[in-house]
């Protein structure tokens, strides 16, 4: 029985022509299947950047007095500051160039209200607060007068934030509570934005569990 020799493969003579080597194929990209949907894109529209969802923030009804943000007097003083500003620019007009010297009068009476006001401003900022009970929301107000309502859940119909330029400048809004009857309806200056939007969510979540009965 003979044996298999294997030959090894021959070198090319010197000199000879040589083929070039086949080039290597180009790697294809793999292509998005149909089945995998394309990433959406978001149409923001007037917005910088899309807001994600916070997580709800409810307040305990626990009883407890919650006052007003400390803003609401730097607020109020820079408004009070422009009033009187505008009132005494008005007054000024017919007093210097008209000789209307009676035009200071009503005006000082003006300027000398909004300086009375400004002195109790903090105080009556710090008489402000409201309290959430079990069946009720309690708001308080004034200083000589003071003034207690309280507005069962049950009956509130509508509950509002506003706030204007300046409120916004300070980051403060006012929460307004429309009740079926106009004259228990609730005013709540000063809040904080995320303080008024935690006050807004728990009234109206509390106020559906009281109307449904659960």
């Amino acid at each position: 029985m003979t044996e298999s020799q294997t030959t090894p493969n021959p070198e090319p003579p010197a000199g000879a022509d040589v083929p070039p080597a086949a080039p290597p194929e180009p790697s294809v990209a793999p292509q998005p299947s149909a089945a995998t949907p394309a990433p959406a894109v978001l149409d923001q529209g007037t917005y910088t950047a899309i807001r994600e969802p916070r997580s709800a923030a409810r307040l305990a009804l626990d009883g407890t007095w919650h006052q007003i943000s400390p803003r609401y007097v730097a607020s109020q003083t820079l408004q009070n500051a422009i009033f009187v500003v505008v009132v005494l620019g008005l007054a000024a007009v017919p007093a210097v160039a008209l000789g209307q010297v009676w035009a200071w009068i009503p005006a000082g009476v003006l300027v000398a209200i909004t300086l009375i006001s400004q002195l109790v401003l903090p105080r009556q900022a710090r008489a402000l607060g409201y309290m959430l009970r079990d069946d009720d929301i309690v708001f308080r107000k004034g200083i000589l007068w003071q003034r207690m309502v309280a507005v069962p859940y049950g009956r509130l119909q509508l509950v509002d934030i506003t706030h204007g330029p300046l409120d916004r400048a300070f980051g403060i809004a006012k929460l307004k509570m429309v009740t079926a009857a106009a004259t228990t309806g609730v005013e709540i200056p000063g809040l904080g934005r995320e303080a008024s939007e935690a006050l807004r969510d728990t009234l109206i979540h509390v106020a559906e569990t009281r109307r449904t009965g659960l």
